[in-house]
């Protein structure tokens, strides 16, 4: 099969390699969608620590079944037959480290993920664990269930965040993810949530999805909201942008860091005001008990997906949509390793 594989930190090309072949408890996926994301330009960076070269990324991704393993009908019956629908979990835990026993998955001590750790599905094909694999509905296209992985994130999120009925809301970062969480904040009661970026065109769909307030400067935000906000989140990773929208945190709020920064990023914070303002500071880590309830987000509607979507390219211009995802062009960007399905 044809596939992207990253040999080394920027050494990237498409080439064959064998075909995966499902084990006992496996499936092989026909991927008919694959999204970039900023963790995959972290991998070809070499900056994703977990990450072993020579690897196949791709993890955010929906295909079909075109193989079961031996022990799947057991497991899970009828679940999963030759040409059965589905978008896939890349959460790989061990299930028995001191967090996995405590349902801590996420936190696991032998963490592992489809597209990170593992060969992923920035291919024609790739083997899953069954029981990582959720049947779609006939509606769902492949480009749609290939955003529900980057949901379930955002589900997580907002779990992590815990919001109440009527908070005020600011998300720094209109992306992806930002605009992701814009939805699930106005869906879960948020009386209002403004949105921060430096992309105008981001902005405009931010406003299009419901943001009450856009704007590229936090004075901007702060005239409209003098006290701060309830609750804000962080969905740059960008170290200056984290120290500025805690700003913005109303006493007795909560900031919660989204975004994904450099592992050796440092950023400067007041302990005092922590303290006296009683700040709540959370983060958020991929994926946990979140994937169906995206699942049934995505199914159902609740997410605008057409807003989220923009281009999509065949494998063998990886390169030309990482470069575009790179300089921040378009949203949520695809890969169709086997053109339309």
């Amino acid at each position: 099969m044809r596939a992207v594989i990253i040999d080394t930190p920027g050494t990237i090309r498409v080439g064959s390699v064998p075909d995966p072949t499902p084990g006992p408890e496996e499936l092989v996926i026909k991927v008919g969608a694959c999204g970039i994301c900023g963790t995959d330009l972290h991998i070809a960076d070499g900056e994703f620590p977990p990450t072993p070269y020579p690897i196949i990324p791709g993890h955010e991704f929906a295909g079909e079944v075109v193989a079961v393993g031996t022990r799947v009908p057991e497991m899970m019956g009828e679940t999963f037959t030759i040409g059965t629908r589905v978008a896939v979990d890349p959460s790989l835990f061990c299930g028995h480290c001191a967090f996995c026993h405590v349902g801590k998955g996420n936190l696991c001590e032998n963490w592992n993920a489809i597209g990170d750790t593992v060969n992923g599905a920035f291919a024609e094909y790739v083997a899953v664990p069954a029981a990582n694999a959720y049947p779609i509905p006939e509606r769902v296209s492949y480009r749609e269930a290939a955003l529900i992985e980057p949901v379930s994130c955002a589900v997580h999120g907002i779990h992590r965040l815990q919001p109440s009925l009527g908070d005020s809301m600011l998300i720094v970062g209109a992306g992806t993810m930002g605009l992701l969480l814009l939805q699930l904040a106005l869906r879960g009661g948020a009386s209002r949530v403004a949105v921060l970026d430096l992309n105008t065109e981001r902005l405009a769909l931010a406003k299009r999805l419901g943001a009450y307030q856009t704007a590229n400067n936090l004075i901007d935000i702060l005239a409209l909201e003098p006290s701060g906000f309830d609750c804000v989140i962080d969905a740059t990773g960008v170290p200056p942008a984290i120290e500025s929208a805690l700003q913005a945190v109303k006493r007795g709020g909560k900031f919660m860091i989204f975004g994904v920064a450099p592992s050796e990023a440092r950023v400067a914070l007041s302990p005092f005001r922590i303290y006296n303002d009683e700040i709540t500071i959370v983060g958020s880590m991929a994926v946990l008990h979140s994937y169906q309830q995206a699942v049934d987000l995505v199914s159902r509607g609740a997410i605008d997906t057409s807003v989220m979507l923009t281009e999509a390219f065949p494998l063998e211009d990886f390169s030309k949509a990482l470069d575009r995802v790179r300089r921040g062009e378009g949203l949520k960007t695809q890969i169709l390793p086997n053109g339309e399905l």
